[in-house]
């Protein structure tokens, strides 16, 4: 039996350049909801073409409730909504799936890429594990590796797929779209990336091997805000301290204590944003 969960973010889907498209309740959120779940479909289907037996989905982006359920394979199943205790990669942690995929998925706060940021869509400038800048999958790649769980298979833009060679060099990549700046990409249309996505997927189900987990940490997490209200206030979380004006760290020994504080410091922090000055 070969086990793959997808982690489906939005921000790296086909034709997604700016918030508008990924904001829920908006009529261009309406429509790349079906790019979306494009994507997301074609990742299953090539990993059911691979010879994977089972298909798990968790959404991934802002409310965790975007991809079309009526239009994915019968075969996947979808985890649908928020607060799950690994967020992003939940359904890693329970010991039966074998490989991941990181589909839709985008560069870091304070680098270059479109719709780049790392959980909130602005107020944190970078993000550090043990010294290094720090994406969402980078952050996401951590948390799995104490399962054995290897990534593999990333999309997203040019930069996103150039970031995953840092942290998943194995992995098949997919760039959907190419990078001009934060809001604008040269796009790939949906049937040219349904294809890619769906034969990358296909070669990447021989990729899902678990292999022995990875020593846990430590681990320390920088985070660097816009405001130093912010930083203030995640040093509300036990655990955090300031280490500049507007920096914080902590340690974990774990990416799973890791990635729940991470949580519980963005949360906070965006508690923290009033709306004209952040």
């Amino acid at each position: 039996m070969v086990k793959i969960l997808i982690s489906a973010d939005m921000e790296g889907a086909t034709g997604v350049t700016w918030p508008a498209d990924v904001l829920p309740g908006t009529p261009q959120w309406e429509r790349c909801r079906a790019l979306f779940t494009s994507d997301v479909n074609a990742a299953v289907l090539g990993f059911l073409d691979g010879g994977a037996d089972d298909v798990l989905i968790n959404e991934a982006h802002w409310t965790m409730r975007n991809l079309l359920l009526e239009r994915l394979d019968e075969r996947a199943q979808l985890l649908t909504g928020r607060h799950k205790s690994l967020s992003m990669v939940e359904g890693a942690q329970h010991g039966d799936v074998d490989g991941i995929a990181f589909v839709g998925y985008h560069t870091g706060a304070g680098t270059d890429g479109v719709l780049a940021h790392t959980y909130l869509a602005n107020s944190i400038t970078g993000v550090w594990l043990n010294g290094t800048r720090a994406s969402e999958g980078v952050l996401n790649a951590a948390v799995v590796a104490e399962y054995g769980v290897p990534v593999v298979l990333v999309t997203g833009d040019d930069l996103t797929c150039a970031d995953a060679d840092g942290y998943a060099p194995g992995a098949r990549k997919v760039a959907v779209k190419d990078h001009v700046s934060r809001y604008a990409a040269v796009c790939r249309t949906p049937a040219r990336t349904a294809a890619d996505i769906r034969a990358a997927a296909k070669e990447a189900t021989a990729l899902a091997v678990r292999y022995e987990p990875a020593p846990a940490g430590p681990f320390s997490v920088e985070l660097e805000f816009d405001a130093a209200h912010l930083a203030s206030a995640a040093t509300v979380v036990p655990g955090v301290a300031a280490t500049g004006e507007r920096r914080v760290v902590y340690t974990s020994g774990t990416m799973y204590e890791g990635i729940r504080t991470f949580k519980a410091v963005t949360t906070i922090v965006s508690a923290a944003v009033e709306e004209q000055y952040g």
